[in-house]
């Protein structure tokens, strides 16, 4: 964050091009300094002066040679820039791999013509004739052709499916029938007991499925989906695969998906996005599906010899611990009766440094059993742990009316006080990638941003008991085993308890020491069994859900087993339907 007000603008006096007598940063009319990107040279000296500082606002990059051009788009002087586009391909899924904030959002906006693009000239409007012939002779020109000329049909669904309340009113049944043909995609989505609903009482699985359902309810040329998998259970994963990969015979699919499992398993090819997080983003050319995501987690494009990553990402699980020593405590079984649902669960105890993972189809009362250890529902029968100090990050990342508005620093100062300022907090900023975003408006944070501050206040309050719903959504693949690994370390340095439910079987797997499986009807009846290990609790879950994972031999990493295939058969056999 940029104190020009604090340092006296130390970034000038320490660039050796300024000191030379040349203006490579001067002062812009917001008083922020602004850089003439044609004078750097690119040093980093003035990136030190100010780390040094403990700012930490400048970020220096030189880029590769063969992308000393023209960007696709550019936001603004100094501003994040995207190079290259994807290539879309008919009959087929394109899948864009990559860290948050280097551009995917920005590609489906630009694809799908929501964003024109600029080719780098911010200061006025780029005719599509000058964007057209930049791309002539490429597969991108057709394409583009028929873009500008509005002779598509797009349907895109967005990643914010958080905003769908604010937006619309009224009934589920209501808002699909304003979209087309909703009938057989709510049956094939298994949508029958949300339909006569009211949009504002939806769980974010319910939102994420109306949102699809009203993009697959149109007949369009191009279809966009941005993260379709953020809370949904691990079958509605896989059954929206499937309805996505049957839009590819006639049409043309894009989508952006964290859970590398899902997409591998909906993918045809990948294009991965590699650079630096909010600064610029590039896009490598197209990869079959295994072979992309592969050089994705080993962090280097081998056609382009170009590492992006110091470390290769690998998934070697860990070493589960069936039962930790000394109980902490016993939390209740609980029993509740709504309207038209009905809970029970099982007791349990947890102990000190324990995770328990909670996994189960959505709407079996995941999120109403942590809501009711809270004490934010209460239970017909059994009772809150009230009178433990608990820190509960919610499943939906909802601000209130000012909060929007409010900087990222003033609003974790008001949700964590003083703990902003203390060295270990300030290394989960770092690790999750905030301390860049602290000046910004919480308004104007991705998913995976927003998430990441939520997922650091709970982290940062006083508390004896953690509970973490669905911390993984629009995390990005790093990120979510940052997280993780966070959380354990967290756990197990203050030896506190903690509860996560999650969808992304990889984040169950390395955080999760014990296992809590719901089971039951969606929507109508839940019973959430008590705490086992995680071989028993996830061969329970997956062979009810009739699936088996194995491991890619070359990274670790989770692959869905096709039903019916020769490993799904030989490991359904031998009643391994996970790869623990």
């Amino acid at each position: 964050m940029c104190r020009f007000d604090s340092c006296g603008y130390k970034c000038m006096k320490a660039c050796p091009i300024n000191r030379s007598g040349e203006e490579c940063i001067n002062i812009g009319e917001d008083n922020y300094p602004v850089f003439n990107e044609g004078l750097c040279i690119g040093c980093g000296i003035c990136s030190k002066a100010c780390e040094k500082l403990g700012f930490n606002a400048i970020s220096v990059v030189n880029l590769p040679k063969e992308l000393e051009e023209n960007p696709i788009h550019r936001y603004g002087k100094n501003q994040f820039a995207l190079y290259r586009l994807p290539i879309p391909k008919k009959r087929l899924v394109t899948g864009l791999i990559g860290p948050n904030g280097v551009g995917k959002t920005t590609v489906l906006n630009i694809i799908s013509g929501s964003l024109r693009p600029n080719t780098g000239v911010f200061e006025r409007k780029v005719s599509w004739d000058t964007i057209i012939e930049r791309f002539k002779g490429t597969e991108l020109q057709d394409y583009l052709e028929r873009l500008s000329g509005k002779g598509l049909r797009i349907g895109y669904k967005p990643q914010h499916v958080d905003l769908i309340p604010k937006m619309w009113k009224g009934r589920v049944r209501n808002l699909l029938e304003s979209h087309g043909d909703y009938a057989k995609v709510a049956e094939r989505l298994d949508m029958g007991s949300m339909l006569e609903k009211d949009v504002k009482t939806l769980s974010g699985g319910e939102l994420q499925l109306l949102a699809i359902a009203a993009v697959l309810s149109k007949d369009n040329d191009f279809y966009f989906f941005d993260e379709p998998s953020s809370y949904l259970d691990v079958k509605q994963r896989l059954m929206v695969a499937r309805e996505i990969r049957s839009l590819a015979g006639n049409s043309e699919v894009m989508v952006v998906e964290h859970d590398l499992a899902i997409l591998d398993y909906l993918s045809d090819h990948v294009h991965i996005l590699y650079g630096r997080p909010g600064v610029f983003g590039v896009v490598s050319n197209p990869y079959g599906v295994r072979v992309g995501i592969n050089a994705y987690l080993e962090g280097y494009v081998k056609e382009e010899n170009v590492r992006f990553r110091e470390k290769p990402i690998t998934f070697s699980g860990r070493a589960h611990v069936s039962e930790k020593e000394g109980r902490f405590l016993d939390f209740p079984g609980f029993e509740k009766n709504f309207e038209t649902f009905r809970l029970k669960t099982e007791g349990g105890e947890v102990h000190g440094g324990e995770v328990i993972g909670v996994v189960g189809p959505n709407s079996t009362g995941k999120t109403t059993f942590i809501r009711m250890l809270t004490g934010e529902i209460e239970p017909d029968r059994g009772k809150s742990l009230g009178k433990l100090k608990l820190s509960y990050k919610p499943q939906r990342l909802v601000l209130g009316e000012d909060e929007g508005d409010a900087k990222v620093m003033d609003y974790m100062e008001q949700e964590v006080g003083g703990k902003t300022k203390e060295t270990d907090f300030k290394r989960i900023l770092s690790l999750l990638g905030i301390e860049r975003n602290m000046e910004k408006k919480m308004k104007s944070l991705s998913g995976g941003e927003l998430q990441a501050v939520f997922i650091s206040c709970a982290l940062g309050k006083d508390h004896e008991i953690l509970l973490l719903d669905e911390p993984s959504a629009f995390l990005d693949v790093e990120q979510r085993l940052r997280m993780a690994r966070i959380v354990r370390s967290h756990v197990e340095g203050k030896e506190i308890s903690c509860f996560v439910v999650d969808h992304d079987l990889q984040v169950v797997d390395s955080v999760s020491d014990r296992i809590m499986v719901f089971e039951g009807e969606r929507g109508k009846e839940g019973l959430g069994n008590r705490p086992c290990s995680m071989k028993e609790g996830m061969n329970s879950f997956l062979r009810k859900l009739g699936m088996t994972f194995r491991r890619d031999p070359q990274t670790g990493r989770a692959r869905a087993n096709k039903p019916g295939s020769q490993k799904d058969i030989e490991q359904k056999n031998k009643g391994e339907f996970y790869y623990v």
